[in-house]
């Protein structure tokens, strides 16, 4: 059986930080979502609460949802990415592109923590500068 070379280090990094995007993505959704009453009722309340019918802090609440998707989304493709970056290794460009763009998209909905954005970025880069063996 023949062994090809693969950005094993692009892939690692990109998945990992793929699927912490995905889970922020899937935590923001949710909260954001059902409201946030099932972590303990901090948004409710005719006055109290974060968003109310005295106002909210930051963003409109809708728009809140439609970024905690949008992470939702760029996680997904950041995982899909890297699958295919490790299926694929001769398009590592191409996937490198699509991973590292998703991941910078990523930021709209907080990144995954932050920290699955940038390692989505890290591994993004280093499938774009991969050269096999």
């Amino acid at each position: 059986m023949e062994m090809h070379a693969k950005p094993v280090t692009a892939f690692i990094l990109s998945l990992i930080g793929g699927l912490i995007i995905l889970v922020g993505g899937v935590v923001g959704s949710v909260w954001y979502l059902f409201d946030g009453t099932f972590y303990g009722g901090m948004w409710g309340g005719m006055i109290g609460g974060w968003h109310s019918m005295m106002g909210s802090l930051g963003f409109p609440y809708g728009y809140m949802a439609g970024f905690s998707l949008a992470g939702l989304v760029s996680g997904i493709i950041v995982v899909i990415g890297a699958v295919m970056l490790n299926t694929r290794p001769t398009e590592h460009t191409s996937w490198g592109i699509v991973i590292l763009v998703f991941s910078v998209i990523s930021f709209i909905g907080m990144g995954g923590f932050l920290v699955g954005a940038i390692l989505g970025i890290i591994g993004g880069a280093f499938a774009i500068s991969w050269r096999p063996r």
